[in-house]
């Protein structure tokens, strides 16, 4: 795998002076030219993250091959070591697919959320409505004191 080290870029390709070159008629370039490697090399290599389907399908090649060798000639063609084989092998026995099966990365999603998140609507609904519910008690009793002001005992009832 190339990991951005030794690297030939077109740039990079020079002719080198070859002291004969000058002196049999040849020009430099059609003597000899060396490939220079480019020096720069990446900051960070990336780590390779490989799939539950790509390791369950390397896995089923690897145990269909019969043949001596054949194992060895897989893992060079993917870019593989023994090790992985053995890892996700482990990993199959473990769980299946369980194991295998490419994880959600970063905080987990707190089971609790919704429920908090619908008592904290009903506190407030209720807040709301016990607001509303204080306010017409303060209308009412507003009212009872206009009416004895006034005079008004309610409507009459009619005696029989």
């Amino acid at each position: 795998m190339d990991k951005g080290r030794g690297k030939v870029t077109a740039m990079a390709v020079k002719a080198v002076d070859h002291p004969r070159a000058r002196r049999d008629g040849r020009p430099a370039a059609a003597v000899a030219t060396t490939a220079i490697p480019d020096p720069e090399v990446a900051a960070k290599p990336t780590r390779r993250r490989f799939t539950a389907e790509y390791k369950l399908q390397i896995l089923r090649e690897a145990e269909s091959q019969r043949e001596s060798g054949a194992i060895g000639a897989l893992l060079r063609r993917e870019g593989l070591y023994s090790t992985h084989l053995s890892a996700w092998r482990r990993e199959r026995e473990r769980g299946a697919l369980e194991t295998l099966r490419s994880r959600r990365r970063g905080p987990k999603p707190d089971p609790t959320h919704a429920l908090r998140q619908e008592i904290a609507a009903l506190e407030a609904e209720k807040q709301r409505l016990q607001e509303r519910l204080r306010q017409a008690e303060v209308i009412i009793a507003a009212q009872k004191k206009l009416s004895e002001i006034l005079g008004q005992a309610g409507p009459m009832r009619e005696s029989a």
